[in-house]
């Protein structure tokens, strides 16, 4: 399937989380304040903040057999099917590879590096999908391979929009999709301010 198959398939939940279909498998993240959402054979937790770490959100979309997929210290707080993984990991989970990203800030102190909290590139219907997590700009994206990237793009707690379209430029994804706004901090200026600045460079969906 190409690109513009799978955004298709790609549904925004609000915030930082995300419903992605295909290969037959359903692969929620970060699910957070989720008003509707079909449940989840996989999900995937980027870090233990209660916006992205949320287990009352993660009792909504999981069913018996779902795996959950996180870093050490939200698989504190959730219980089930919880692979533990670190930055660097990779591992296949009912047929869905999936790759386990550093995401950190690099100046302030919200997500620290050591906390070894998570970033994602999962491959779907063929197509890498790299979801950032709340991250800055940082040295390893250079060395994602994604055909789409979901970037954040509020400030405060994560990249600006401005830094996000270095992120984009970085990983040469073919099409990005703005997050981290709408919610708690960020806002559809931010998601414009990122759209526009890639015309011509990146396509960008607003989702």
């Amino acid at each position: 399937m190409g690109v513009h198959d799978v955004v298709k398939n790609i549904t925004w939940l609000g915030h930082d989380g995300f419903l992605i279909k295909g290969d037959g498998k359903a692969i929620v993240i970060d699910p957070f304040q989720v008003k509707q959402c079909e449940p989840a054979d996989i999900i995937l937790v980027t870090h233990e903040h209660y916006d992205h770490c949320s287990p009352e959100d993660i009792q909504k979309v999981r069913k018996a057999s779902t795996v959950i997929v996180t870093e050490a210290n939200s698989a504190r707080k959730l219980s089930g099917d919880v692979r533990v993984v670190q930055p660097g990991d990779k591992l296949t989970v009912s047929g869905i590879p999936i790759e386990a990203v550093p995401a950190y800030n690099t100046n302030k102190d919200f997500h620290p590096k050591e906390n070894g909290w998570l970033g994602f590139v999962l491959t779907v219907d063929g197509v890498r999908i790299y979801h950032a997590g709340d991250t800055d700009l940082i040295p390893e994206m250079a060395s994602v391979e994604a055909d789409i990237a979901l970037l954040p793009v509020s400030g405060t707690y994560v990249m600006t929009a401005e830094e996000a379209v270095e992120a984009a430029k970085a990983i040469k994804p073919r099409l990005a999709i703005p997050m981290h706004y709408g919610a708690i901090v960020g806002s559809a200026d931010d998601a414009r301010r990122f759209s526009d600045a890639l015309a011509g460079t990146c396509e960008v969906v607003l989702l």
